[in-house]
């Protein structure tokens, strides 16, 4: 009753109300306890703000591909932080959470460790998880998807959780995978199995060639010397429906010929050029399956045929000359079989394939999966190769791994971030350790002493740390600044931008790797220093984030180059947080 006892009357009339309310609307879902002890963790976030601070003697650079992340701390925290700076940016997630097997030493929940003895564990264990996957839900694109490895004890609690939380009608399957053979433990069954849990964010912007596997030659042209066509794929979709998302997906692309093609509909964009996109306003308005950004990035990949049977239209409406196919090849798609089946039974993907890997770099660590289930995983959902991917619980980093081997492979940009606490020092460790050995090398620690080479690649490691204030939602002014002074590690991830090549009281500037962006903070509202900065960005692409107490008018600063685009700070970051914090009270009440 304590959590009560300070609630006012109206407080107390709304909880009942609200209980009531979902009591009589609950027809299809699950339903557990509430906290009676809620996370500390999420509690403190009432009172501090999240940020981090980045540990610069573990720094990785290899060449000059874009950079990693590595944040140790409390997942929480972690997607606290990232819902500021990569809402709306992940492509792909993967996490492996504590199964919840009654096991003593499995997880932690506010500072204790849960085992079977506990008879609120499986709803403390929801709470948990709860918390965390409406946060990773901010941080998916439309048509970003996540898979969960989960035991058979939650197995049906976290597919109820996740319909909840992404929608029932954005589920994609559950796999199920042999991960042991030779267990005869159990009292009835002997346990072989676990499953992957896979859901979209909107299943409307999932493409259902990205989850076509199948190898037929009979479809393939062999015109082209640098690769094979394959026929049935093609870019524009009928069945997309862009009233429920997809709206950067409608637009025109150039044709060899030099006319423009677009998808069927009644909407068109305003300037008839390549890349010219306009918004669908009826389910009529259909839709490529990539944004005009990504085909601007990856149009090489397209094949134009010439047809009297295109389902396109030119600008004026009428029948297109053409219709568009992807490129793709065979190569990349031999023995995969027809669609991903919902099954993985193939050894490479046994647990102890994991653990006996992970021994050849010197490193101990029993429940890692194996590499070779993340590979498989990213491969069948066929992401960009230049798609951000996300676990946070990254144990021992397998993820990290998975995506340094896949961009080694095919030259891709894919980046990764990976998210863990340092509980037993498996940060420092175990997860870093693998890691930086990938990166750079190692000894391989085998029968036979072997020197391996390293993938190569770049890393920014941080750590999660809190500003503590009165109220979140109403922090003084000294408290601003402070924010805004610390935010710069934050911002830097945002903008992709790490080289810090100066800081002083006034101001904080960040170069990208490749030189050609910089980005700027200026900490005070005292603008004495501010024509100091300017010429240090004049004629330089720069996002510059200015101080102030609330929402600035941008227009005040028109008058600066064209090059320079104003942000501010540290509002949006506190309206995030705010959001965040008054959503939990609600769900607490």
């Amino acid at each position: 009753m304590n959590k009560y006892n300070e609630l006012t009357k109206e407080e107390l009339i709304k909880l009942v109300t609200k209980q009531d309310k979902e009591l009589d609307s609950k027809k299809y879902g699950l339903i557990w306890d509430r906290e009676k002890e809620p996370e500390q963790v999420v509690l403190d976030c009432e009172n501090n703000l999240p940020i981090l601070e980045r540990v610069k003697d573990k720094e990785i650079k290899t060449n000059d591909s874009d950079d990693n992340i590595f944040i140790e701390g409390d997942n929480y925290h972690s997607l606290t932080v990232l819902n500021y700076t990569h809402k709306g940016k992940i492509d792909f997630i993967y996490i492996d959470p504590p199964y919840n097997t009654g096991k003593k030493d499995e997880w932690k929940y506010n500072d204790r460790y849960i085992d079977e003895n506990d008879s609120y564990r499986h709803a403390k264990w929801l709470n948990m998880m709860e918390k965390r996957l409406e946060l990773a839900r901010n941080l998916l694109k439309e048509g970003g998807v996540i898979f969960i490895s989960i035991g058979e004890q939650e197995v049906s609690n976290l597919n109820l959780l996740c319909g909840k939380i992404f929608r029932h009608e954005n589920f994609l399957t559950i796999i199920s995978r042999i991960s042991k053979t030779a267990s005869d433990k159990g009292n009835h069954f002997a346990p072989s199995c676990d499953y992957v849990i896979c859901y979209a964010k909107n299943i409307s912007c999932i493409d259902t060639s990205n989850f076509y596997d199948e190898v037929d030659e009979d479809l393939y042209t062999k015109e082209d010397k640098k690769g094979i066509y394959r026929d049935d794929i093609a870019l524009y979709q009928s069945g997309l429906d862009p009233m429920r998302g997809c709206n950067n997906q409608r637009y025109y692309i150039l044709c060899p010929d030099g006319s423009l093609v677009i998808p069927p509909g009644n909407n068109f964009p305003s300037e008839k050029k390549e890349a010219s996109h306009v918004k669908p306003e009826t389910k009529e308005d259909k839709v490529w399956r990539w944004t005009f950004t990504t085909y601007l990035k990856q149009k090489d990949l397209l094949v134009f045929k010439e047809t009297k049977t295109s389902p396109l239209l030119n600008p004026n409406g009428k029948q297109a000359k053409y219709n568009i196919y992807t490129k793709s090849y065979l190569e990349e798609r031999r023995d995969k079989g027809t669609k991903p089946r919902n099954f993985l039974v193939d050894k490479k993907f046994l647990n102890r394939r994991g653990s006996d890997y992970l021994k050849t770099l010197g490193l101990d660590f029993p429940y890692s999966k194996p590499k070779e289930l993340i590979d498989h995983l990213i491969r069948i959902a066929h992401i960009p190769n230049d798609a951000i991917i996300l676990d946070f619980f990254a144990g021992s980093g397998t993820t990290g791994e998975a995506v340094l081997d896949l961009n080694n492979e095919d030259k891709g940009n894919r980046k990764f971030i990976l998210c863990t606490n340092n509980e037993g020092e498996i940060a420092e460790e175990v997860c870093y350790p693998r890691i930086e050995k990938i990166i750079d090398g190692y000894t391989k620690q085998a029968k036979k002493i072997e020197k391996i080479k390293g993938l190569g690649g770049n890393l920014q490691y941080f750590k999660t740390a809190v500003i503590p204030v009165e109220r979140i939602d109403n922090i003084n002014d000294k408290q601003r600044h402070e924010l805004t002074e610390k935010a710069g590690q934050m911002i830097a991830i945002k903008e992709n931008a790490f080289n810090e090549i100066e800081m002083s009281d006034w101001y904080q500037i960040f170069e990208s790797r490749d030189k050609k962006r910089k980005t700027a903070i200026y900490f005070r509202e005292d603008m004495g220093k501010f024509e100091e900065l300017m010429k240090k960005i004049k004629n330089e692409k720069t996002t510059l984030y200015v101080f102030s107490y609330g929402r600035i008018d941008k227009k005040l600063f028109k008058y600066l180059d064209k090059n320079i685009m104003i942000e501010d700070i540290p509002e949006p970051i506190l309206e995030i947080y705010t959001e965040i914090n008054l959503t939990l009270k609600d769900k607490l009440l």
